[in-house]
């Protein structure tokens, strides 16, 4: 099988499979280290649990890249 026709047949997939073959083709490109994923990963767990607590309140992307531009373009 050539590249093209893998190609071809992965896009024929349903999106769940394409998406699992996208997923274990980029980690194979992004070689993890555990301890900082592991540290990630803790970070993560908390903020969930803060934002559904009611702790923290998420802000929306949008608002972010707007207040970064903002300050950049002054």
């Amino acid at each position: 099988m050539n590249t093209n026709e893998l190609i071809d047949e992965a896009v024929s997939l349903p999106v769940e499979k394409r998406i699992l073959i996208v997923d274990s083709l980029l980690q194979s490109l992004n070689q993890t280290n555990s301890e900082v994923d592991k540290k990630w990963n803790e970070v993560a767990q908390q903020r969930l649990l803060e934002m559904r607590s009611g702790k923290i309140k998420p802000i929306p992307g949008e608002q972010v890249f707007k207040d970064i531009w903002d300050k950049f373009e002054k």
